[in-house]
Formats: C-alpha cells, structure tokens, sequence
C-alpha cells in the first residue's frame, strides 16, 4: 500500500476527531465518516488557501487547516441537515 494513501487516511482519522471534539454535538457517522471528514476537511483547507495564497499548488494543507476545513464542513452540515427537519 501507497505511503500518501496511509498518510492521508491518518491526517483524516486525526482532523476528523479533533474537529468533533472542537464542535461538539450529535454528528453522524462512525470511525469511516470521520476519515472522510477529515479528509474533505484538508481538501477544503488546501483549496481555500491555493485561492488565497498560503500553499503553492500542488502544497497540502497542514494538520491545524485540515482540522479548521473539517470543523467548516461539519458546521455546513449542520446547518443544512437543521434546514431539513425542520
């Protein structure tokens, strides 16, 4: 197995639980979803700052962005799941 796939999976596990631990409250998902979140979270971190100029393309974001892109997503979701039954 890919060591950036690992890499990857280890950053999201990490980004992902600090960021529901940053939010607290009912979040869905289990150990799988957290991964993702952080993942989509380093994602989102990476593109807003290539936007804004802190990373070069190509550069990822770093563990504190990944967090931050993770708690913006659950936040998102929060606010779009809270629409939805309502």
């Amino acid at each position: 197995m890919d060591r950036g796939f690992i890499g990857w999976i280890v950053i999201g596990l990490v980004a992902g639980l600090l960021a529901k631990l940053i939010t607290p409250g009912r979040d869905p998902g289990g150990c799988l979803l957290t991964i993702l979140l952080g993942i989509g979270g380093a994602l989102v971190a990476g593109f807003i700052g290539q936007a804004t100029g802190f990373y070069r393309p190509g550069q990822p974001a770093g563990w504190i962005a990944a967090t931050l892109g993770a708690v913006l997503i659950l936040l998102v979701w929060r606010s779009i799941s809270g629409r939805r039954r309502s």
